[in-house]
């Protein structure tokens, strides 16, 4: 190769040298220009938009203009009250400022629903107002899609339905919790325990402590507003509880024990029945009505509401357990005593009829409505039964033996104060609406006429078996003694009495003349048989002291028997009634120391010349005379029964 060819190569290897590095260079200005590049594309795409709208013709900018105008007024005002209900917040927020000021509260609470309302019917309406802005922006490219797309989120938003509660914050919901509270604090500040009278005339003096009228509007008003808004579950609950406790409270003072256990014997069921009586009195006449009346005025028009609390605070007042508790009732032994029982539970419920129709009218109370009618029907039932049977039962007791002592029969003591009870002023009203109503169920009629045919024939059934009793003794004198006694206590125990009225005077002084009749036929046939023994006869004219002396120990030995005999077999004898008791041994007295004190004055002496006056005289006078009017004393136990 030539000088010339080696340099024209060593000049082309210059120029590709300075080629190279002048590529390089600009490689590395392009490097740094392209973070510049992307800066002014982004740039470039904010100002799209504008520049579309000044790219866009002049007629479609100046129509959108005064579309866009007319579109953004609403949403304006949406965000004007928006900004109004922030500033609601401080005073429905401010601690106590519920209960400071109730009415003031609610009217700024009503501001706040107002605005919801308003902000319910509004947001919707401005958020489709600007969705259609978009779209016009978008239909006539006078804006971009990455603008669009946002403003097209925003707006779903808007009009997504809680909206509303997202707009306000939760405020309403934080001012109701408020008003809740304060519903609670107002029941449970006035919900002061009622306390039972001790008597009838305390009750008649005193009345249950009533919430102030002022403390009564005020939760009504919350409780209309609470309700409004969706709060009526919360309210119920609320008024249940506090109520609920105050009714509990109130029982807590009493005992009921003989709830729990009613037992089996409708004697000893008295008292308890009567502590029924006056609780359940207590419970439905003034506890429950107060609850009524205090339920009526908080929840006003809000009728269902109000049944239900009412029902669940009865349920507190254990009105249930009264009933299953007169139910128990039917369980019971069965005896005439059961159907003053039965009359009792009907008395009683059917004075507090018009207050269970006030109070447990409701369907809310279904369950008391029928646990009630099932008890007034088996007090009906049950009263209706017994007493239908009652002939029957004193008709059965004729083949029992009569009481051995001679004393009345509880038999006969019982019937004559039952029938006295059942026509006195606390049961004959209420026999007669049981036995009318139970009649008119089998379509019979009963009047008062049937109801005094029946005691009178139960009388007259009493008085045949005593007659068959009579001629059951095997003794006369003990016959005697008994019908005495009977047709005494007859006399005794009916004379100004209602049963008395309805036999009448002259049956009742029969019943006096038979006692008078028995009564001397009793000392005619018994004592009166011994003072004859101390005869004095041939004494006097016996010849010689000791004829006479013979005469008078044989005639006091016989006496002796003869007394002890008679005394032996009555001690063993009652009169129960005290007066006709004093009577009877002031007779027997009469007739037997008289004449053994001048026995003994008179031929006393010839017996004590021997010196075993002991022997014959066995009783001193003052002696005799104590044995004497310690007869006929009843035993320990009262009346005796027949077997």
């Amino acid at each position: 190769m030539d000088q010339d060819d080696e340099g024209r190569l060593a000049a082309a290897r210059l120029k590709l040298r300075a080629a190279v590095d002048k590529s390089r260079a600009l490689g590395h200005e392009l490097a740094r220009a392209g973070p510049r590049l992307e800066e002014i594309q982004v740039k470039l795409r904010s100002l799209e938009v504008p520049v579309r709208a000044i790219r866009a013709p002049r007629a479609e900018v100046a129509a959108a203009g005064a579309h866009i105008n007319h579109t953004v007024s609403p949403a304006i005002a949406v965000l004007k009250v928006f900004d109004a209900v922030h500033g609601l917040e401080p005073r429905l927020l401010a601690p106590g400022a519920a209960r400071r000021d109730l009415p003031g509260y609610l009217a700024v609470l009503s501001q706040l629903e107002e605005a919801r309302r308003f902000l319910a019917g509004n947001c919707g309406l401005a958020a489709q107002w600007l969705a259609d802005i978009r779209q016009y922006l978008g239909d006539r490219d006078l804006a971009g899609p990455c603008f669009l797309a946002n403003l097209g989120l925003t707006l779903n938003g808007l009009r997504a339905p809680t909206a509303t509660g997202d707009l306000d914050g939760g405020l309403l919901s934080a001012a109701l919790d408020i008003l809740e509270a304060e519903f609670r604090r107002l029941l449970a500040d006035h919900s002061a325990p009622v306390r039972m009278p001790k008597t009838a005339a305390a009750a008649a003096l005193s009345a249950p402590p009533r919430v102030p009228a002022v403390t009564v509007q005020k939760l009504s008003l919350i409780l209309d507003r609470l309700v409004s808004n969706g709060r009526k579950d919360s309210c119920v609950a609320a008024y249940i509880d506090a109520r609920g406790t105050a009714v509990s409270v109130s029982l807590g003072a009493l005992s009921f024990h003989y709830l729990r256990d009613p037992g089996q014997d409708a004697q000893a069921l008295g008292p308890a029945l009567e502590m029924w009586e006056r609780h359940l009195e207590f419970v439905v006449h003034r506890l429950l009505e107060s609850e009524r009346q205090l339920r009526a005025k908080v929840f006003g028009q809000h009728k269902n509401a109000a049944s239900l609390c009412f029902a669940e605070v009865a349920a507190q007042a254990i009105v249930l357990d009264f009933m299953r508790f007169g139910c128990a009732l039917a369980i019971t032994t069965k005896d005439p005593i059961k159907l003053l029982r039965f009359l009792e539970v009907f008395g009683c419920l059917n004075n507090l009829r018009p207050d269970f129709n006030r109070l447990f009218g409701g369907k809310a109370c279904a369950e008391i409505q029928s646990q009630t009618r099932d008890l007034v029907k088996l007090s009906i039932d049950g009263a209706a039964e017994i007493f239908d049977e009652l002939i029957v039962q004193v008709e059965l007791q004729r083949h029992t033996p009569p009481p051995s002592d001679g004393g009345v029969p509880r038999l006969v003591a019982f019937v004559v104060k039952y029938c006295n009870q059942l026509l006195g002023d606390q049961y004959r009203s209420v026999l007669g609406q049981v036995l009318t109503i139970h009649r008119s169920w089998r379509n019979e009629v009963f009047n008062d006429k049937i109801l005094v045919d029946v005691v009178l024939n139960i009388v007259k059934a009493l008085e045949a078996t005593f007659d068959v009793w009579s001629k059951a003794y095997d003794d006369a004198m003990l016959s005697c003694l008994f019908m005495m006694n009977t047709y005494w206590h007859f006399f005794r125990h009916l004379k100004a009495t209602k049963l008395g009225e309805i036999l009448g005077d002259a049956w009742l002084h029969e019943q006096e003349l038979y006692k008078d009749y028995y009564f001397t036929l009793f000392i005619r046939e018994s004592w009166g048989a011994l003072p004859p023994l101390l005869s004095r006869g041939l004494i006097l004219s016996s010849k010689g002291q000791a004829t006479a002396r013979n005469l008078v120990k044989q005639r006091l030995k016989t006496f002796n028997s003869s007394f002890d005999e008679m005394y032996s077999r009555q001690s063993l004898w009652v009169i129960p009634d005290k007066d006709l008791r004093q009577k009877m041994c002031n007779i027997v007295v009469q007739t037997i120391v008289p004449i053994y004190r001048s026995y003994l004055q008179n031929y006393g002496p010839l017996v004590e010349q021997e010196g075993n006056t002991g022997s014959y005289v066995r009783f001193t006078v003052d002696g005799m005379e104590r044995m004497l009017r310690a007869l006929y004393m009843p035993r320990p136990g009262g009346l005796r029964a027949s077997n």
